[in-house]
């Protein structure tokens, strides 16, 4: 009631446009009640004439006539209220002026009880019940202000009737005063109830009149229909303009027979038009069915959509539907799905076809007892072209690398690109082993080939690793994984190689596993430890300094070889922090418990070169040991500079301004670029021991090379250190060949730091004796 009458509105509602309508009506009757209060006026004058002062009935028409002029204006104010709101403090503000009608009216009828129109106050009853009667049938629009006029009369009229003491009368009054608030609510109600069931309906007539016109105006959209013969009719323009023809021209022609083309009288039509036919045929509903549509210009996809059409019999009279062009949504949708199953540079199957053939193999293998092949393939020396001469060149080759493999897969094998310069071949019948090796062999040569791009002649190899299915692995993972070991131990081997997988392969890498697992933890368990093999004056034997060497004693493996996890530390960049725990623990023994005259050697890894922060490595280990550069010598070997050569070089170069040297080791063994030489200031070039001891053996090239890196070092003002020295023969030699250090298990094995203090203990004896 509240909601009606617009004392309350509803949670979540807004009611102000329908109380607005409301009380625009207002204005339909306004002149009526005008002349209703006038006529009302003069027919209580008449009644009251000679009983009652006239000027008391002046006044009070006076004060009538103000309040129903107030109530007017109110009246056409609220008639703009039909096109805005009209909130609750406006029918508050439309209440109090009715009110105002009222309050005159009740009081007129006590001022007349008490001023000798006591006789006459039913007759004024009567003419006032007039006037709330006309207020509930002309004002129903506005409850709130009829309900404030019929209350204000009626209090008036009951405190009249109880100062006369007609109990009569006061029942009349009260019993017609509630009647007519009745009234009010009630039609109130009603009239509410069926402006919002018309503001409903109102809104979704527009709601659909928006989606038509959003339909008719669409670019992609058209409307189709067909006759009992599924011949078209109706044909709008949109939908003529989708087949490419004019709407009075296909006016009746067949729908199926326009949308397949010459295809129609051959029966040679796609799937999605059979569909389409078919459910025409049955008289089904359908929805989002694509069918493939050949027209004048060419082919296109529709989606189409429909239901029969019937009559009120429910005899069967046609279709309706809706149709439209998704052809740049279906190209798009098929490059998408080619995108997501081949490589965009090389144009091959990627990862995810790959692994789709190699299922399909594994399941064809299963069904017919046979086995199925996957060759990993990896690029040998690709790195290096890409890093030398630039990702495009890099690209190119790949897509070179693609064609020739192509030109040497056959039926049932698949080749594809795995990702970077990893290539595969699924092989679904693999019963002949000879064609697997055939084809390996092939693969290798075929890539090991020159390459021509951009006027260079450029060279890599290739590596290959296979499994058989099911015999290596029953699931694609499986396969994957251990062609990748066969893979990985045919690049051990040197590279340009094929492997197969073999069982042994699976325990190797799975001590790895556990190797790499205990290596992460070694530095916190306290497992690594320190020796220090000697290095000695050719001349004198003079202790001239100490290797620091990493040895590890697994709490889980027992003693490792640092020819086995040394090289595991740099595959997985644990080297870093263990060769900076390496340089810390190496210089705090030097700076405490060595002779001032000692050096310290320590051998630092490319990766460790790599790191930006290498030199605060140095400087930290120096600053918090103690030791003074100059008895640091930093050894690395010609590896560094088939990484990022400049980021080495720099890095060497920011030790060397602190005061440390850098010693060439292994030098002769690797990549020998004499060019390094020049631009790096090495202190020292250490002659591997190899040569050592093919010299020991009388070899002419070992003799030679010696030779020649002594002549060069004494030429760059460097020393040399002969490595590997093992008996004093061999140190006779290597001494008469010039070289100035000499370092072997002759003058020392790597021993703990305890047992190289006792050296320099023996040393020092040895001096006292001397000079006493």
């Amino acid at each position: 009631m509240r909601q009606s009458i617009g004392l309350a509105t509803p949670d979540g509602g807004d009611w102000s446009r329908v109380h607005g309508h409301q009380y625009s009506l207002l204005q339909q009757r306004l002149i009526m009640r005008v002349v209703l209060h006038a006529v009302g006026f003069a027919l209580v004058f008449v009644a009251l004439w000679g009983l009652v002062s006239p000027y008391l009935i002046g006044c009070w028409g006076a004060a009538l006539a103000f309040a129903v002029a107030l109530a007017a204006i109110e009246d056409r104010r609220a008639a703009e209220a039909e096109h805005s709101s009209y909130g609750k403090d406006d029918m508050r503000r439309h209440a109090v002026a009715s009110a105002s009608k009222g309050v005159v009216w009740g009081i007129g009828l006590m001022l007349f009880a008490r001023a000798g129109g006591a006789y006459e106050l039913p007759i004024i009853w009567t003419i006032v019940a007039v006037l709330i009667l006309a207020t509930t049938t002309s004002r129903y629009s506005a409850p709130l202000s009829s309900i404030a006029f019929s209350s204000a009369v009626v209090s008036g009229g009951i405190v009249s009737a109880i100062l006369t003491g007609d109990l009569m009368l006061l029942s009349v009054i009260t019993f017609s005063g509630l009647l007519a608030i009745a009234g009010v609510v009630e039609n109130a109600r009603v009239a509410v109830a069926g402006r919002i069931t018309d503001a409903a309906m109102h809104e979704k007539t527009e709601v659909v009149s928006m989606l038509l016109r959003e339909f008719e105006e669409g670019q992609a959209d058209w409307l189709w229909q067909i006759d009992t013969r599924r011949r078209l009719k109706s044909v709008s323009p949109r939908f003529a303009f989708a087949l490419g023809r004019r709407a009075a021209d296909i006016e009746g022609t067949s729908f199926l027979e326009l949308i397949t083309g010459r295809h129609w009288n051959s029966g040679d039509v796609a799937e999605g038009v059979r569909e389409f036919a078919d459910k025409l045929k049955r008289k089904e509903p359908f929805s989002d069915l694509i069918v493939r549509v050949v027209l004048e210009d060419g082919l296109h996809w529709w989606e189409l959509s429909g239901a029969p059409i019937v009559d009120e019999s429910g005899k069967f009279q046609g279709y309706r539907g809706v149709g439209s062009d998704v052809t740049e949504k279906r190209e798009s949708s098929e490059k998408i799905a080619y995108l997501a199953r081949y490589d965009t540079l090389t144009q091959l199957p990627n990862r995810l076809m790959l692994n789709e053939a190699l299922g399909d193999a594994l399941k064809y293998a299963d069904h017919w007892r046979t086995r199925c092949a996957f060759l990993m393939i990896d690029l040998d020396r690709f790195k290096s072209v890409n890093d030398s001469l630039g990702h495009l060149v890099g690209d190119q080759m790949l897509a070179q690398v693609a064609n020739r493999l192509k030109s040497l897969v056959g039926d049932g094998e698949v080749c594809g690109r795995l990702g970077g310069d990893e290539f595969a071949i699924v092989i679904r019948d693999a019963s002949d082993k000879k064609r697997i090796e055939f084809l390996a062999k092939a693969v290798i040569e075929q890539l090991s080939a020159p390459y021509k791009i951009e006027n260079q002649i450029l060279y890599v190899g290739a590596s290959i690793g296979s499994a058989y299915g099911p015999r290596d692995g029953n699931t694609v993972e499986e396969l994957l994984r251990n062609a990748d070991l066969a893979l990985y131990r045919a690049k051990d081997a040197g590279g340009g190689e094929h492997r197969d997988y073999e069982p042994s392969l699976h325990a190797n890498a799975e001590e790895r596993r556990q190797l790499e697992f205990s290596l992460r933890n070694a530095l916190e368990k306290d497992e690594m430890v320190l020796h220090y093999q000697p290095v000695v004056d050719s001349h004198t034997e003079e202790l001239v300094s100490f290797e620091a060497l990493i040895r590890w004693n697994s709490s889980d493996h027992g003693f490792v070889s640092p020819g086995k996890f040394i090289p595991l530390a740099e595959d997985t960049r644990l080297i870093v922090p263990i060769g900076t725990w390496v340089m810390q623990e190496a210089c705090k023994e030097a700076a405490n418990n060595w002779p001032r005259d000692v050096k310290v050697n320590i051998n630092v890894s490319p990766e460790q070169l790599l790191e930006p922060d290498f030199a605060t490595t140095v400087v930290q280990a120096l600053s918090h040991s103690g030791l003074d550069p100059k008895r640091l010598e930093i050894e690395v070997t010609e590896s560094i500079f088939l990484r990022d050569a400049s980021v080495a070089r720099k890095a060497l170069e920011q030790c060397i301004a602190l005061g440390c040297s850098v010693a060439l080791d292994d030098f002769g063994t690797g990549y020998s670029s004499l060019g390094y030489l020049r631009k790096l200031r090495f202190s020292t070039i250490k002659v591997d021991r190899s040569f050592v001891q093919g010299a020991a053996q009388n070899s002419r090239e070992s003799l030679a090379i010696i030779r020649a890196v002594v002549a060069m070092a004494d030429s760059l003002d460097m020393t040399t250190t002969a490595e590997g020295v093992e008996t004093e023969e061999e140190a006779d030699m290597v001494r008469n060949m010039g070289c100035t250090k000499i370092q072997g298990y002759h003058f020392g094995r790597p021993m703990p730091a305890e047992d190289a203090r006792k050296l320099f203990a023996r040393r020092a004896t040895d001096m006292k004796r001397k000079a006493g």
